[in-house]
């Protein structure tokens, strides 16, 4: 929070460059419950017709025996959880790799998310700028984890970001 005026408060989100620390981890709340909706709403918006995320009948036929929610719906939620902590104010994302979905997320489930700090560095073209990984794990209400992934993110440096004048 910054002061903005006599008795007057801005809240401030995300984290400069150099407030990034290399093994930091930081535990992204509230959680988000899932549901149906949710779910449905997410393969009709993305195209996704693969029957198991949407046809509870079809769905009772496989291992799972009730509609999974769209892995990408988790990613993205997770990706979601973690904005206003660690890109907030982040110039762009450059990439996500190694994206694991370790176990089925269903209607229901809350997530929560945390995301380690693995690398940061200078950015070599843009001196205002430096580079920072993270690695974001989703856990279920069971403590289960349910994906993890590396996010890639280009971050101003503290006095150089459109916040900051």
């Amino acid at each position: 929070m910054i002061e903005v005026g006599p008795q007057r408060y801005r809240e401030v989100f995300g984290r400069y460059y150099e407030d990034f620390v290399v093994g930091d981890v930081y535990e992204h709340r509230p959680g988000r419950t899932i549901t149906e909706t949710d779910n449905i709403w997410f393969t009709l918006l993305t195209m996704n017709t693969h029957p198991a995320h949407f046809d509870a009948e079809y769905a009772k036929k496989t291992e799972f025996g009730k509609p999974l929610v769209a892995s990408p719906l988790t990613v993205a939620i997770l990706v979601g959880m973690s904005v206003s902590d660690v890109s907030q104010k982040a110039v762009a994302n450059l990439g996500w790799k190694e994206i694991r979905l370790t176990a089925p997320v269903f209607a229901g489930d809350t997530l929560y998310a945390e995301s380690e700090v693995i690398e940061k560095r200078e950015s070599a073209k843009r001196p205002e700028q430096g580079i920072v990984t993270i690695r974001t794990t989703g856990r279920n209400q069971n403590g289960v984890v349910v994906c993890d992934f590396l996010r890639t993110m280009l971050v101003w440096k503290r006095g150089h970001g459109p916040a900051d004048s």
